[in-house]
């Protein structure tokens, strides 16, 4: 869900304008995983955006503040999120941790970094939402440590996950609906390039 419609537009702006997401629909991009996809999304390079990092960081403290005051401890997950998810963090005054996808394999084996206290009310952090698969396994992280999900909130988020696999709220600052109107007002991309961008997310949601 997004947090507010008219801040989506102001996220999707910035995204485009700091070149943290790329629309290719005719040379789609390869992901790691090996899926083609016509965008490639970035949001690290916020971070080197002073004014651009710290209204993402307030849009997503408003929020909190007024949603979820109870809230004890901001989580990010790694790597994307571990930045943004300290900015959040060091906000609001509160404690900060972040999740790896799996635990290492040396030292103490951790899988959260940071102290998370039995019982505390968590927001996590994502910098990007795609399958959504990272975030399951940070909340569960966070779980099986005796701790409380309050929400998972992204700055951006293809809208492709199965959200109610998150068995939490969910909220996003902007979304790939958002962005993809955005851009073709802008004339960033004609009605052939938007058919396609559109044609490819439908073909993902299950």
């Amino acid at each position: 869900m997004l947090i507010n419609i008219e801040n989506s537009r102001k996220v999707a702006e910035i995204l485009l304008r700091i070149n943290a997401i790329k629309l290719q629909p005719s040379n789609f991009f390869t992901w790691s995983s090996g899926k083609k996809s016509p965008i490639y999304c970035d949001n690290r390079l916020i971070l080197s955006y002073v004014n651009e990092r710290n209204l993402i960081g307030d849009l997503f403290c408003k929020f909190i503040k007024h949603k979820f005051p109870n809230a004890d401890c901001i989580a990010g997950v790694a790597t994307g999120a571990i930045a943004h998810g300290m900015i959040v963090a060091s906000k609001l005054d509160l404690p900060f941790i972040y999740v790896r996808d799996k635990a290492k394999g040396h030292g103490k084996e951790n899988q959260i970094e940071g102290y998370l206290k039995e019982g505390s009310n968590v927001i996590v952090i994502e910098d990007l939402i795609s399958t959504g698969k990272s975030s399951i396994n940070a909340m569960n992280a966070i779980r099986k440590n005796n701790a409380n999900i309050m929400s998972l909130m992204s700055i951006f988020t293809y809208e492709i996950a199965n959200i109610e696999q998150f068995n939490t709220e969910y909220y996003t600052l902007s979304n790939y609906s958002c962005l993809i109107n955005l851009a073709s007002q802008k004339n960033i991309i004609n009605e052939n390039e938007k058919k396609i961008l559109t044609n490819w997310r439908k073909s993902l949601i299950k």
